[in-house]
């Protein structure tokens, strides 16, 4: 089986100057519970489907597999997905030994901006860049698949 092992902050302050790569992305889910979450997203030019299983005790992993599929399949997949769609660009950056995915959000989620770096192990130690704010691993809210239905917006 696959497995994800990564770790998620917000953001704070300044990290566009330092990426090398940005790509639009949108996304949808055909299931959005936690034990099974189903994803379309067109990502720059290539459409995927990904499967997302539970994450453990830390939210920092879990079982993922992904397949690309044609742009047009995932356009068609859009309309029965659940409602709500993320809206976002991901940027690229690159601290030290890894490589930061930093994704802004539109839309119902503007203003959010959210950092993942993705490990080999769960205690694999690894740099901070100064733009990297608080921890939130395993916050459910934060989830994409929860960032649909209840928009960052709506927080209070």
């Amino acid at each position: 089986m696959a497995q994800e092992i990564e770790r998620k902050f917000l953001v704070n302050g300044e990290f566009k100057n330092e990426a090398f790569k940005e790509t639009r992305i949108t996304q949808g889910y055909l299931s959005s519970v936690p034990e099974r979450t189903v994803r379309v997203r067109v990502k720059g030019e290539k459409g995927f489907i990904t499967i997302k299983g539970i994450g453990d005790a830390s939210g920092a992993s879990r079982y993922e597999w992904e397949k690309e599929i044609p742009v047009k399949e995932v356009k068609e997949l859009l309309e029965i997905c659940e409602p709500g769609v993320i809206d976002k660009t991901r940027y690229l950056v690159k601290h030290g030994d890894h490589t930061y995915e930093v994704d802004e959000f539109y839309g119902d989620n503007e203003g959010l901006v959210i950092a993942e770096v993705e490990l080999q192990s769960a205690d694999e130690s690894f740099e901070k860049p100064q733009w990297l704010g608080e921890e939130v691993t395993g916050e459910v809210r934060y989830y994409n698949s929860m960032l649909m239905k209840t928009p960052y917006k709506e927080w209070k």
